[in-house]
């Protein structure tokens, strides 16, 4: 997600990154009320960049390691 803010005469760009979807923010913001309001907040006037890859640290943790 990006946002962009013009600030007098300086662009200010915001992003945020999340492995989980907007429906799964309700594991970290258990108040759903609350987790409206701030994935209303984040996204108003910001564009949301889905990639649809999985997170590659996540992985490459995952993996097993090769012991050499």
């Amino acid at each position: 997600m990006e946002r962009k803010y013009n600030v007098g005469r300086r662009t200010v760009v915001k992003a945020i990154a999340s492995n989980e979807s907007f429906a799964g923010w309700t594991k970290t913001f258990t108040d759903p009320r609350l987790c409206a309001a701030i994935v209303d907040r984040l996204t108003l006037g910001g564009n949301i960049i889905e990639t649809g890859t999985g997170s590659y640290r996540l992985t490459h943790t995952r993996r097993p390691q090769s012991r050499s």
